[in-house]
């Protein structure tokens, strides 16, 4: 799979805003300030979702349409403490809908700073997703932060600490490392998704 054509087709919260089509929906999570949307305009290779300096500018799930065969979908980041109570509350209610209740999520791609490892809200959101029963990838993001050593090591640390069966996914925006791997692992889990009888 390569990414061709994109298109931005909502920004929501509540489910009756979301789009209607039964496409598989891939989303993409990660604490504030861990790159998400530079990640995205890099698989897009178009500056679609909105960059900023300070973090927690996404405040609302984004909907992105992908070849007119899947969503990919920008989650809120989590953790920005400067985010008033009232608005990360609507944030942590409809993002808690949207992954245990929303059908159409083939997965999660969950991004992690692979200079921190993951954090205690990366480790909540993973057992929610578990709880949930939702399949779900954990990507280790700017790798270019670290020599190749180094960065060896800490997907190795983060394999162990988390129980995972290989080293997670590295990738990084600047030298475009794992781009490849990263697609594939989106088209995995929408292909999956449609086998287990979701396209129907």
């Amino acid at each position: 799979m390569e990414i061709s054509n994109v298109v931005f087709s909502c920004a929501a919260l509540g489910a009756a805003e979301r789009p209607k089509e039964w496409f598989p929906h891939v989303a993409v999570s990660g604490r504030s300030n861990v790159g998400k949307s530079s990640l995205l305009n890099w698989l897009f290779r178009r500056p679609l979702a909105k960059v900023a300096k300070a973090p927690g500018k996404t405040r609302t799930i984004n909907f992105f349409l992908v070849d007119t065969a899947l969503y990919l979908v920008d989650l809120p980041g989590y953790g920005y403490a400067k985010v008033n109570r009232q608005m990360r509350e609507a944030w942590g209610r409809e993002l808690t809908k949207y992954l245990n209740d929303e059908p159409r999520l083939a997965g999660v791609i969950c991004l992690v700073d692979i200079r921190r490892g993951p954090t205690e809200l990366d480790r909540e959101l993973f057992e929610m997703l578990i709880n949930a029963e939702r399949d779900f990838v954990i990507v280790l993001t700017k790798a270019d932060k670290l020599s190749r050593g180094k960065g060896a090591a800490q997907r190795a640390r983060v394999q162990r600490e988390l129980g995972l069966g290989k080293p997670p996914l590295a990738v990084s925006v600047r030298t475009g490392e794992g781009r490849r791997e990263l697609i594939q692992q989106i088209d995995s889990l929408a292909a999956a998704w449609r086998h287990q009888g979701g396209g129907n």
